[in-house]
């Protein structure tokens, strides 16, 4: 069944390990695939935090790394360093840190992100040095190009691959669709 050009489903292969802001009973799901040393995904990092708000309990929204090491030099340990304060609980602020500081992701960055929100600084440090998070990010990569994400950002609602820009001015109207608004 079908709405507005939106599946109604909800996505499937949400797992636990995925990395979640809003309610599992919303309206909407927003998974997003994303290179924290792209530009244009800290510009879309803006925008969802804009239909965030706008949407409040309505949508949820996954977050789902796509490192790109081919464009991105650093864009693989951005990766683990989300991963690495994950681990300490702390994913989404280390998530939005990497984005406002678009990219600056050297080990120094890193540590000063760290020791920023609190992170047990010496465990991120050997989680870093030690690659804990390297594989899975690799698995989430292989299995993000299995469904056909070939770059990020990428974007699904409710399934449905959305194929425009990745502005406010088209996710909001296609989320709202979605929501049946």
């Amino acid at each position: 069944m079908k709405k507005s050009g939106h599946s109604l489903k909800r996505p499937a292969g949400v797992s636990r390990t995925d990395h979640v802001r809003g309610s599992p009973l919303a309206a909407v799901t927003l998974v997003g695939y994303g290179d924290f040393g792209s530009p244009a995904c800290a510009d879309t990092y803006l925008a969802v935090k804009k239909l965030q708000k706008k949407m409040g309990s309505r949508v949820r929204y996954i977050f789902r790394s796509f490192p790109q090491p081919g464009q991105y030099e650093q864009s693989e340990d951005a990766a683990e360093a989300a991963e690495c304060a994950s681990s300490q609980g702390k994913f989404w602020e280390m998530h939005d840190r990497l984005f406002e500081n678009k990219g600056a992701s050297d080990e120094v960055h890193l540590s000063r992100y760290a020791t920023d929100l609190g992170l047990n600084l010496l465990r991120f440090r050997r989680e870093m040095r030690e690659h804990v998070h390297r594989k899975r990010i690799r698995a989430g990569r292989r299995a993000a190009i299995r469904r056909g994400v070939t770059s990020a950002p990428t974007f699904f609602i409710n399934a449905v691959r959305h194929r425009s820009s990745f502005g406010v001015a088209t996710l909001l109207p296609a989320i709202q669709a979605a929501a049946g608004e």
